[in-house]
């Protein structure tokens, strides 16, 4: 017990400069049993926070499976889109954390990125009417990985409603877009939210 307390320790001292959230994969993902989501304003730091989680007693049992590299900025498409939809994508969706947690890393093919912005835009279109009506149910965020990663996008979900996350899913697969995802998911996470204090009475059973 008295090493995993130590990982509660390195997380409270980068408090000030990162925003870290923690999930549960154990029993749903059979890539990892914990999941890291880390904002910051410089990479660095968050560069610091793992080398010191790695370097504390809890972290000499860690293994990294996979670490996801990317960058938050102002939606590309949604500023072209129709009034109606962006007043439907300012609606508040469900507050508060959800149960679910989903993250699905996407790679788009060479013919998506020399599209013309026209024809981008008419499928992003097309992409945004099909995920409104899941728009209140299942939270994203989206995050920028191209030149970062061997990716192109992180995609994160919450949501309460499984059944709801899915069908957005089947719909998404249904649109134009879609084609162009050389890879979606490979691998896919799915976990739980979970208090620092939560994770860590699990990790010491």
């Amino acid at each position: 017990m008295t090493q995993l307390l130590t990982l509660k320790g390195v997380v409270e001292q980068h408090r000030e400069k990162l925003a870290i959230d923690v999930y549960l994969l154990r029993g749903l993902s059979d890539r990892a049993d914990v999941l890291f989501r880390m904002h910051a304003t410089e990479l660095r730091d968050t560069q610091e926070f793992l080398l010191d989680l790695q370097n504390s007693v809890f972290g000499k049992h860690l293994t990294d499976s996979m670490i996801f590299s990317g960058l938050t900025k102002k939606a590309n498409y949604v500023p072209g889109m129709p009034e109606n939809i962006k007043a439907e994508l300012k609606t508040a969706s469900e507050p508060g954390p959800q149960p679910y947690v989903i993250v699905i890393p996407i790679r788009k093919d060479a013919e998506w990125w020399s599209l013309p912005q026209e024809q981008r835009m008419a499928m992003m279109k097309e992409h945004t009417e099909a995920s409104l009506p899941y728009h209140k149910t299942v939270k994203r965020k989206l995050y920028h990985a191209t030149g970062l990663d061997d990716l192109d996008f992180i995609t994160y979900f919450e949501t309460s409603r499984l059944e709801d996350f899915q069908s957005l899913i089947l719909a998404l697969e249904k649109v134009k877009e879609f084609r162009h995802n050389r890879r979606f998911g490979h691998p896919t996470l799915l976990g739980t939210v979970k208090s620092l204090d939560e994770i860590i009475e699990v990790l010491a059973q």
